[in-house]
């Protein structure tokens, strides 16, 4: 019999499926691969289920989806995944070839013939080029899409790895250039070199033709920092080698290495955010109030500035700056520049929009860019060392398109348009809000169709946490799935999320996450309420920190819901620091070690609270073997919990490979995607409970 855990109760004496979070141990894959056949049997054996594959697939791999690329050079980058390349191929092309329908690309790497010839399906994980003509890289490979990764040197002149070059195993170290025969290390590579999180705790400095064990250390942090690390940064011809201890995801020092050697701390409060150097100004954004020297109080939602040369040369901060001052509902979702020109990427009551921010001698001053209105609006790729910028634009009803500039956002045109993916011509994006338990206004979104006379099955997402904002954005197999067949989608903006800024992330951070939770059973409710849904017919889905949503939604709320997906997540909070890297969100959750902040994480905590007298909707768990970011025990133990209490509908799978994000093979993503619209029809079959 499996009964509720008490709060007070250690998981790890009373926890009966402990043995599912070793991640490769025979018995636990035995558990995994039976689930898998279970699951498979249920939903990839559903009637509809090959149509919404193809379908799902044919759309992820579509040769007219958006090349979405970044400029250095003169030549434009992209990553590219299709039918014929499920790994994926890094691909270049001039930007005027770029800017033509018909783009003739120049292969990098090609990942299938790479992974063919090593007998590793290596998932790219992003590169390092060398300033000024970039063609030489530092690429980092995983072996299995988690974050862990290799790194090797690459000319792409010659089109080859160098014979000799730098090289690194599989690790959560990163690399970047500091000249042409030195690479800066943020080194996570032995016991002794990692934070108790997993990530770098020493910045090296590794000379071309050395043993990377020989590697100069010149920054260190603490233990249970979070981690650190170090970069070039570039000012127009200045060149600045910037390292930063990381304290939690809110906190953190900054450092300038001089040439002497020293490595002098920035002047800024320990939550600065948005930091960037620009026109020989330290621009920074904060997330608390701070009394700045000289008088003046930065507030978060600000943009600040002091002049970094005066500061280098006599210790003094001088006069702090306005660059942007808060306003209400507006936030800094991104801060970037091209050589001549700042712009700010602001989220205005979950809107984007974008100003540049320039500087004369008597201040700042601010102009809009002329993009569209009322949708997603972000800074796609900018140039820091010359004047190219493009801009992205989206919203739920309106595909993607590519907004280009070479003179640094002066002159826009647009250059690259995804084709509709689905019929949105019967359909209506609507802005609603949910009145919170405590009274707050939680705004969400509607996509459905503008007849809709009666309640209808839907799907609501949501995330709420780590400052994280979530957007409005077009979708196309959404679209095709789900809102062609006249159901519902609805995404909710709840607390601990980054759409108004901090004070929106403090408002459910540590001991007030329940805020986040009823905001979510707020905002069904409302749905619901309008007549847009009913209990039955209303589905949730989350991943990550959201998957911890849905699963304390599910055990808190369950006759809220009809269905109920929960993504690579967390569940388990009183273990949760004890499974990698599980320590590095303790600023987000709090420290279940310790006796007060164990009582706040043990009143939600999903795993601990369920029980075989609730009636809890059908669940589908879905997590990964080579997830290295969030456990996958997580997710194992939830489902097994579930099943032994007798809770006959819940299914769970795990993919093998992927990591936390689902990457590599598209036909893999869109095969879970379709057993997760398959498992939301099956669930959402109408009528009220």
């Amino acid at each position: 019999m499996i009964k509720a855990v008490s709060p007070d109760l250690s998981t790890r004496a009373e926890d009966p499926f402990l043995w599912l979070e070793d991640r490769t141990s025979k018995p636990a894959l035995d558990w995994v691969h039976h689930q898998n056949d279970l699951t498979k049997a249920k939903l990839k054996g559903d009637p509809s289920y090959q149509a919404q594959f193809e379908t799902a697939l044919e759309l992820m791999t579509a040769q007219d989806n958006i090349a979405v690329g970044y400029e250095l050079g003169g030549y434009v980058y992209n990553f590219w995944q299709d039918k014929t390349n499920a790994l994926g191929l890094w691909r270049r092309a001039t930007v005027a070839s770029y800017k033509t329908d018909k783009t003739d690309w120049q292969t990098i790497i090609d990942f299938d013939a790479l992974s063919q010839a090593e007998g590793i399906k290596w998932v790219f994980s992003g590169a390092r080029r060398l300033y000024p003509d970039f063609n030489r890289c530092l690429v980092s490979l995983s072996p299995d899409g988690g974050d862990a990764s290799e790194m090797r040197e690459f000319d792409i002149e010659t089109g080859s790895f160098v014979e000799g070059g730098f090289r690194a195993p599989s690790s959560k170290s990163d690399f970047g250039w500091l000249d042409a025969d030195t690479v800066i290390v943020g080194a996570a590579l032995e016991e002794g070199d990692r934070t108790q999180s997993g990530y770098p705790r020493v910045v090296k400095l590794w000379k071309r033709g050395t043993d990377l064990s020989a590697a100069e250390p010149i920054f260190e942090g603490q233990l249970e920092d979070l981690a650190v690390g170090g970069s070039l940064e570039f000012d127009g011809d200045e060149r600045y080698l910037l390292l930063a201890r990381t304290i939690d995801f809110y906190s953190g020092h900054h450092f300038v290495r001089l040439a002497s050697g020293e490595n002098r701390r920035l002047p800024l409060p320990d939550d600065a955010t948005e930091t960037a150097i620009f026109k020989g100004r330290v621009i920074f954004g904060v997330r608390s109030a701070w009394s700045a020297p000289g008088g003046l109080t930065c507030l978060p939602d600000g943009l600040y500035a002091f002049d970094f040369g005066r500061w280098l040369e006599t210790g003094d901060i001088g006069v702090i700056e306005t660059v942007l001052p808060p306003a209400d509902r507006v936030s800094i979702a991104y801060l970037a520049s091209t050589r001549d020109r700042l712009f700010i990427n602001l989220m205005d009551n979950v809107r984007g929009r974008v100003v540049a921010a320039q500087r004369s001698e008597t201040g700042w001053s601010l102009s809009p860019v002329a993009l569209p209105e009322n949708g997603n609006v972000g800074i796609s790729h900018i140039n820091q060392f010359g004047s190219s910028v493009s801009f992205s634009f989206t919203d739920f009803l309106t595909p993607s398109s590519i907004i280009w500039s070479d003179d640094d956002g002066k002159t826009l045109a647009t250059i690259k348009a995804q084709p509709a993916r689905f019929d949105a011509s019967e359909l209506v994006s609507e802005q609603f809000e949910a009145r919170s338990k405590d009274g707050t206004a939680i705004p969400y979104f509607v996509v459905r169709r503008r007849d809709q006379k009666a309640p209808v099955p839907a799907l609501l997402y949501g995330y709420g946490g780590f400052e994280v904002p979530l957007l409005p954005g077009y979708a196309g197999v959404r679209g095709k799935l789900w809102l062609e067949k006249g159901y519902a989608y609805v995404q909710a903006n709840i607390r601990g999320g980054g759409e108004f800024g901090p004070g929106w992330h403090q408002a459910a951070l540590k001991d007030k996450r329940q805020n986040a939770f009823d905001d979510f059973a707020a905002v069904a409710g409302d749905v619901v309420r309008r007549g847009i849904s009913t209990a039955s017919m209303l589905g949730i889905q989350g991943g990550s920190n959201g998957g911890l949503l849905t699963g304390v939604s599910m055990t808190q709320r369950p006759e809220l819901f009809g269905a109920v997906i929960i993504e690579v997540p967390l569940l388990d909070m009183l273990r949760y620091t004890e499974l990698p890297p599980g320590a590095s969100w303790m600023a987000e959750y709090g420290d279940p070690s310790k006796p007060e902040e164990a009582t706040w994480l043990a009143a939600y905590s999903p795993y601990q609270h369920v029980t075989e007298d609730v009636a809890y909707p059908p669940v589908l768990l879905t997590t990964s073997t080579a997830d290295d970011r969030v456990h996958p025990g997580h997710a194992r133990k939830m489902a097994a919990r579930l099943q032994a209490a007798g809770h006959a509908h819940a299914l769970f799978y795990e993919e093998t490979e992927g990591g936390h994000g689902g990457r590599g093979d598209r036909r893999i993503q869109a095969a879970q995607t379709a057993m997760k619209y398959v498992f939301l029809e099956q669930a959402l079959g109408g009528g009220d409970k």
